[in-house]
């Protein structure tokens, strides 16, 4: 009679075999990764387009945006129901919570058009983005001309209310350490107009995700 031996497989076989389903793990995880990154660029690019155009609209007949801010546009339906929690009064107050995709915050607010009014513009911005979502945003056309309404589009890690009411209707955009502004038509030596270029978005997006931001100007 015959008896055949059968072994198990051996060490390092199966060393090789988790081998391979680590290097696929790694490169599963990267790929969905960088996807749902993408993701949430694409979600954020149609949520600001949206807001924008319901803005502009709501306010049109009104000729200013006084009175513009997170409860206000929350109340008017402006802001998709996925971007804040329901109240539970119904009383949306000035400082109420709008978030994004990347799990930081929105602010709408009125601000000057030419540095001297008070509600002839508006600004959206988007806090907390990661490096690659602040010079993506930053570097899409928004608008090149200013019949787009586009008073300024603005790149950052430490920007401030002054940097915005500085970006007034026919200005220069100009980009420094931490501050990128980009605006139509924008001319002289440092000037930067829109699309912002990439160079100019990269030197106001840090890699610091939570320090990002891009704000959107219009009239």
């Amino acid at each position: 009679m015959k008896y055949t031996n059968e072994n198990g497989r051996s060490m390092v076989e199966m060393l090789g075999v988790l081998a391979i389903i680590g290097v696929l793990s790694v490169g599963g995880i990267a790929g969905y990764s960088k996807a749902m990154n993408k993701f949430k660029i694409n979600k954020t690019t149609d949520q600001v387009s949206m807001l924008i155009a319901n803005i502009r609209t709501m306010f049109s007949a009104q000729g200013d945006y006084a009175g513009l801010t997170n409860g206000a546009a929350i109340k008017f339906g402006i802001v998709p129901d996925d971007m804040y929690a329901a109240s539970t009064d119904g009383a949306y107050t000035d400082t109420y919570t709008i978030n994004n995709a990347f799990n930081g915050t929105v602010e709408i607010k009125s601000s000057t058009s030419n540095g001297t009014d008070t509600a002839g513009a508006f600004t959206v911005a988007y806090k907390g983005l990661s490096q690659e979502a602040c010079v993506t945003l930053a570097t899409s056309d928004w608008g090149s001309g200013q019949a787009s309404g586009l008073i300024a589009i603005l790149a950052g890690s430490a920007l401030a209310d002054t940097d915005l009411a500085g970006a007034v209707i026919g200005g220069n955009g100009s980009s420094a350490a931490g501050k990128a502004v980009g605006q139509p038509g924008a001319t002289g030596t440092n000037a930067v107009k829109t699309p912002m270029p990439v160079a100019a978005a990269v030197t106001g997006c840090a890699s610091n995700a939570t320090a990002n931001q891009v704000v959107w100007k219009y009239y």
